[in-house]
C-alpha cells in the first residue's frame, strides 16, 4: 500500500472510525456508487451521481442535495485505488483539496477507516474546518447504517 505521509497537520481534516464490518465490505461501501450513493453526505443530504468510473483517473461527477436547500456540484478524479485498503481522490470543484482514504483490518468483523482530508494551505482548510469536522462524523454515521445492512462479501 502506498503510504501518504501527513503534510501538515494544520493543512488535514483527518476522520477516524471504527465500524463493525469486514474490511472487505467497507471498501465496497466506499467504491460501489449503488451504496455510496445512498451514505454520502451528511445527514439528510441526497447525491446524483452523473458518473462514476472507479479506476485510477477515473471521473465522479455528482451533485449533492442539502436537505432544506442547495445543490453542490462534485467533480473529482481518482488518483490511487488498492483494494482493500486505499481510495484516494483529487476534488476539481471549490472547495479544493485530496482526499486519502484508508481501511486497516482490525480483526474479524472490525475495520478502522480513516479519511484525510488534504488542503494545499492551512488558510484554504480552516475556511471549512468549523463545519466539516461534525459533518464529517454524521457521513460516517450513516455509512455505518448502510454497512450495517450490507451482506458479507
Amino acid at each position: 500500500m502506498k503510504v501518504y505521509e501527513p503534510i501538515d497537520p494544520h493543512c488535514e481534516i483527518v476522520t477516524i472510525r471504527t465500524v463493525n464490518a469486514p474490511r472487505a465490505n467497507a471498501y465496497k461501501a466506499w467504491s460501489d456508487p449503488n451504496h455510496l450513493k445512498i451514505w454520502w453526505g451528511p445527514a439528510g443530504f441526497t447525491n446524483t451521481f452523473h458518473e462514476f468510473e472507479f479506476k485510477e483517473g477515473g471521473k465522479w461527477n455528482f451533485v449533492m442535495h442539502g436537505p432544506e436547500k442547495g445543490n453542490y456540484v462534485n467533480s473529482c478524479e481518482f488518483t490511487d485505488l488498492e483494494y482493500p485498503s486505499l481510495i484516494a481522490w483529487k476534488r476539481y470543484s471549490q472547495p479544493l483539496f485530496r482526499v486519502i482514504v484508508t481501511f486497516e483490518e482490525l480483526g474479524p468483523g472490525q475495520t478502522r477507516i480513516i479519511s484525510r482530508q488534504i488542503f494545499e494551505t492551512e488558510k484554504e482548510c480552516n475556511k471549512i474546518r468549523p463545519f466539516v469536522e461534525d459533518k464529517n462524523e454524521e457521513n460516517m454515521d450513516r455509512l455505518e447504517k448502510e454497512l450495517a445492512g450490507m451482506d458479507a462479501v
